[in-house]
């Protein structure tokens, strides 16, 4: 991922920031037109709009299409910044889908990057109408048919990022309307006419059969998606209930999550699905939820199992459900103020560590010690890790070394013998990406 060209920021501040996601398609260029309208209109809400641009490299045109964003965005006088996405193996696994999770990860980082806090998509009532189609065929239940929500929140290097879709209630053809009025121009991607893919096939060769059997089709269905979020909201709302007893921090306390199934199988279905979404992770199917319960109904409290699902494992260990993402991220350093009685390390330390390339990330080998309070000895990690009660799969965690010595271990703690309580001094901590 690669980020270049980035427009000279305002020199004003405190401002107010706000980004339009541009793929320099019709709904991202009115989205973009409306904003900055909308902006003019309200100069005290509103003090400086970025243009996020994310290039996939997919398609032979893409470079242009990122020329004419960055064009757009000068006419506008507005911010611009912009990701390169790189995918080795385009033959992997559904592009489309990666594509579209590497999007929102840029996306992400670009908001985090310029301290953004309101991310505007141009998501429209015909994309919700296609979403709610294709969550049909497969199968999906309340939650998938929900379609796209309004508004969402989501994290980027520690930072909270507001998403928007202020066009949701607005159909293609508004747009198009609009676009003509103003003398719009935008730029179009072949591949949305390619109805191998099942999201165009939809909108080609379904949605205007539909259209024509009902004309109001297409808001009928964001209407449909509407009500049900509000019916999932409840959903998630008796979930919580049940989980009083059952939910345990970020797991499942096994015993009475079988109660429950033995009482009343929907409620714990509904309990597993709003805890595997509040763990980040996609609805499974019936058939592989038909799956974990039988092996949750033979499997003994004290044994251990593993399911895979979306690109995370869940496993029961002490009698706890819980779920184990495969963990990206990078060290930081924290400054501490002065006034503060904080402990931290040696800033000119450090620095001089930085420079000369002597700060390190390791895996965990074995047989590493640290002290992580005063009047204590050094202990193993393993010894550590015992104590913390921490799991298995979770002890393979990120190890900080600066000039070859170990100062800080991810969700353990920091070196004590390396703090100091004077000078400049800053905090390591573990980052964890989304």
């Amino acid at each position: 991922m690669a980020s270049s060209r980035k427009s000279k920021p305002s020199p004003k501040k405190p401002i107010k920031r706000i980004a339009v996601a541009l793929s320099g398609g019709l709904d991202s260029v009115v989205l973009l037109d409306t904003v900055c309208k909308a902006a003019q209109a309200n100069t005290a809400i509103i003090s400086e709009i970025w243009v996020f641009h994310i290039h996939h490299g997919l398609q032979k045109p893409a470079d242009q299409w990122l020329e004419f964003c960055e064009k757009l965005a000068k006419k506008y006088r507005v911010q611009f910044d912009f990701r390169l996405l790189h995918f080795a193996d385009k033959s992997q696994g559904n592009i489309e889908a990666r594509a579209r999770a590497a999007r929102y990860e840029a996306l992400a980082d670009l908001c985090a990057d310029h301290e953004i806090e309101d991310l505007m998509l141009a998501h429209h009532q015909n994309d919700q109408a296609e979403t709610v189609l294709l969550q049909l065929l497969r199968g999906a239940g309340v939650a998938g048919l929900s379609g796209m929500p309004e508004q969402r929140m989501m994290t980027s290097l520690g930072q909270s990022i507001s998403l928007w879709r202020p066009l949701l209630n607005q159909s293609r053809s508004d747009l198009e309307a609009y676009a003509k009025q103003h003398r719009l121009r935008w730029v179009e991607d072949p591949s949305n006419q390619s109805v191998l893919y099942r999201r165009n096939a939809i909108r080609k060769q379904i949605i205007p059969r539909l259209a024509k059997i009902q004309p109001e089709a297409i808001a009928n269905l964001a209407r449909s998606a509407e009500l049900l979020a509000q019916s999932q909201k409840l959903l998630d709302r008796l979930a919580a209930i049940d989980g009083e007893a059952i939910l345990q921090d970020a797991a499942l306390k096994l015993k009475p999550f079988i109660e429950l199934a033995k009482r009343d199988l929907p409620a714990a279905n509904n309990l597993m699905r709003y805890w595997l979404r509040m763990s980040g992770l996609a609805m499974p199917s019936q058939e592989r939820l038909d799956s974990w319960w039988r092996d949750l109904l033979a499997v003994k409290a004290d044994s251990q199992l593993e399911w895979r699902h979306d690109a995370a494992s869940i496993r029961l260990w002490r009698g706890l459900l819980q779920v184990a993402k495969s963990v990206a991220g990078e060290w930081v350093f924290e400054s501490i103020p002065a006034n503060s009685k904080k402990l931290g390390l040696s800033a000119q330390w450090v620095a001089h560590c930085h420079q000369n390339g002597l700060i390190e990330q390791r895996q965990r080998q074995g047989a590493e010690k640290i002290q992580i309070k005063a009047n204590t000895p050094r202990k193993t990690l393993k010894n550590l890790f015992q104590e913390g009660d921490i799991s298995p799969w979770e002890r393979q965690t990120p190890l900080l070394y600066l000039d070859g010595e170990l100062v800080a271990v991810a969700g353990v703690g920091v070196s004590y013998p390396h703090l100091v309580s004077s000078g400049k001094r800053v905090f390591p901590r573990w980052l964890e990406k989304p």
